[in-house]
């Protein structure tokens, strides 16, 4: 199994595409390249990439924001995220085994004929002459 190579298709409106010809051939590349190079880049940095004009950068002050952005949650909230995850999880294998105890349930339903089952509510209006035995 070779490593094959991929088609990713692009639409872009008629002014994007422009400025992006302009770039590919501002660098004297193909614009297939461009998009190549983008994309590259995106995988090496695991989707975290950020496009940014030149005239936007200044590589003589340090970068006060930082891409991407990060946020320091407190470790009872991972805790929290975490119990209920495994309660989840709990509840989930709880439900499967009730749907497989309805499914027997059902199944053993199926194979009673219907001379071996006794409504109850069929009890209260008769008689008393019948006399049933449970088990």
């Amino acid at each position: 199994m070779g490593n094959k190579n991929k088609t990713i298709s692009f639409r872009v409106n008629e002014d994007v595409f422009e400025v992006l010809r302009d770039i590919a051939e501002e660098r004297d590349i193909s614009l297939s390249a461009v998009f190549r190079d983008y994309v590259d880049q995106l995988v090496a940095h695991d989707g975290q990439v950020r496009i940014v004009p030149e005239h936007e950068i200044n590589d003589d002050t340090p970068e006060q924001e930082t891409f991407p952005p990060k946020v320091e949650v407190p470790k009872s909230f991972v805790r929290e995220h975490e119990r209920l995850e495994l309660e989840a999880e709990h509840l989930r294998e709880q439900l499967d085994e009730y749907k497989r105890y309805v499914t027997e349930l059902t199944q053993q339903l199926d194979e009673y004929n219907d001379e071996d089952i006794i409504v109850l509510d069929d009890l209260d209006d008769s008689d008393g002459d019948d006399t049933y035995r449970l088990g």
